[in-house]
């Protein structure tokens, strides 16, 4: 068997498609912060609990309802995003102008509260959700075999990221949206309601969110604690990336799950600590993070 530094390759690159899945949920997940911080202002902490409860509605609707996971990945989101719309237009926005650190302890309180109501209900073992049909099986490439639904995943995470940024960056619709954070009584002149902005882009930014749950449920376990597991580490990526950076988020989610997945490699023990340590190295030497903007 052919081995790449005392390593065979195959279980080199098993790990590097796990790194990559798990990189496609970090970018899903730190594209929709990082749309929320740099249009809102806010540091949405209950991002990781709305990804939670999205993974709980897609099983929700196939063992209540019978609707399968191709539904669940319109109406899980769909609701989620209802969830954001009451959010933000009950509580958050009368913090948007006001301290990152109110925005914060808000939604920190709220990730508490429903992560609280779904372990209530479900208990803090997980849920098993069965695979599409058609995900079931892997493409045999010689060197490895290659999980159907893994590729699924990753494909979707990366058109959804770069179809996001070409919408925020590069159309009118993005304009509006960087324009009415910054000077929203000019938007204002221009007839455009800023407020259902506003709202409509929180709703958006936790929507992925819900949408990555989905996509998560066949691989992980639906559990209440799956949304706290990760946001650490998607704060950590927002972080490095930079702080409201569409593309920062992007890119470095999807680096760092590559990176984690090479730890596991070559240093197993370092895997759980190595995105923290790269966000020590970049704050050290760039504080805004590798795509932000310094002030």
């Amino acid at each position: 068997m052919t081995e790449i530094f005392g390593v065979p390759i195959q279980a080199l690159m098993g790990q590097l498609m796990l790194g990559l899945v798990n990189g496609s949920f970090y970018a899903i997940l730190s594209l929709g912060l990082a749309v929320i911080f740099g249009m809102l202002n806010i540091v949405n902490f209950a991002h990781g609990a709305l990804y939670m409860a999205g993974a709980f509605f897609a099983w929700m609707l196939l063992n209540y309802a019978g609707i399968n996971y191709w539904m669940a990945l319109v109406i899980a989101p769909l609701g989620v995003a209802l969830i954001g719309v009451v959010i933000e237009k009950t509580m958050l926005r009368w913090l948007h102008q006001l301290d990152h650190l109110y925005g914060l302890l808000l939604t920190f309180g709220l990730a508490l509260i429903l992560e609280g109501i779904f372990r209530e209900f479900y208990g803090s073992s997980g849920l098993p959700y069965d695979l599409p049909e058609v995900f079931r099986g892997v493409f045999d490439l010689g060197f490895m075999m290659l999980p159907k639904y893994r590729v699924w995943v990753i494909v979707v995470s990366i058109v959804l990221c770069f179809f996001t940024w070409f919408v925020i960056e590069k159309t009118k619709l993005g304009a509006y949206l960087r324009a009415g954070t910054e000077n929203p009584d000019m938007v204002k002149a221009f007839g455009i309601n800023v407020p259902l902005m506003v709202t409509l882009t929180y709703a958006f930014g936790v929507g992925l969110a819900g949408l990555a749950g989905v996509m998560a449920a066949p691989i992980y376990q639906v559990s209440p604690l799956m949304g706290s597991n990760i946001i650490i580490v998607v704060f950590a990526v927002v972080v490095i990336g930079g702080m409201g950076s569409i593309l920062g988020a992007i890119v470095t989610g999807l680096g760092l799950g590559l990176i984690e997945g090479l730890t596991k490699v070559f240093f197993a023990e370092a895997s759980t600590t190595v995105v923290f340590v790269i966000m020590a190295i970049v704050l050290l030497i760039r504080p805004a993070g590798l795509f932000g903007r310094e002030k």
